[in-house]
């Protein structure tokens, strides 16, 4: 049983991920791999309501997505936009990164290759990674202009889809937890945690969602 306080902790911890950022258009979206094929579907609906002209899904497999996306995050991803009507000549894939710190940097890397100029990105994400993707972003990639987003869903229809709140806190959890340590490690610029929030985040751990926590002293 998850108490009422708990799910009033996840809410500020999951309105605190996300950027709120208005939709800009920019020169590309980057689609970042995970299990959630939420982030494809909001890539295409940039692509076809104008925001973007080109899309990079980017993502190779990590141990909740092998079995679901046999062929990796990336892939899967082209496939579903194709799917919802994005031609095959708007999608690049990058197949390899296995982490937000890579899915930039190789992203990057691929449109560089491919002569893109590059000077705004969407970054799509699921909505608790927004901020984390922010950050990344704007360590790796200064130069750039960063714009994030998602499929618009709030914690109740998340944790639908998902089908496991004490999970989806923990993931919330986790997440925090590298925003606060990350930076420390040059992965990702600072982002203040307002004092509400990581209130929030300790009674959080205290209480026992701790899954997606790293260890003392850990790097990713």
């Amino acid at each position: 049983m998850i108490s009422v306080q708990a799910w009033e902790d996840a809410r500020l911890v999951w309105d605190y991920h996300q950027m709120h950022h208005a939709p800009t258009p920019c020169s590309v979206a980057i689609g970042l791999g995970s299990h959630d094929l939420s982030v494809a579907t909001a890539a295409s609906e940039a692509f076809k309501t104008g925001l973007v002209p080109l899309i990079v899904f980017t993502g190779a497999n990590s141990p909740t997505t092998r079995t679901r996306f046999p062929d990796g995050e990336a892939v899967a991803y082209r496939e579903h936009a194709l799917k919802l009507g994005v031609p095959d000549s708007a999608i690049l894939v990058e197949p390899t990164a296995t982490n937000t710190g890579q899915n930039i940097t190789c992203s990057r890397e691929l449109l560089e290759a491919k002569g893109v100029d590059v000077s705004s990105v969407l970054l799509l994400s699921k909505p608790y990674e927004q901020r984390r993707a922010y950050a990344t972003a704007r360590k790796l990639w200064p130069g750039v202009e960063v714009v994030c987003a998602s499929s618009p869903m709030e914690l109740p229809e998340y944790v639908d889809s998902i089908g496991d709140g004490r999970l989806v806190i923990d993931m919330l959890v986790g997440a925090l937890q590298r925003l606060v340590i990350y930076p420390q490690q040059g992965f990702m610029i600072k982002q203040d945690v307002p004092e509400d929030v990581m209130k929030a985040y300790e009674r959080l751990c205290r209480d026992g969602f701790t899954s997606r926590l790293m260890p003392a002293g850990a790097r990713r």
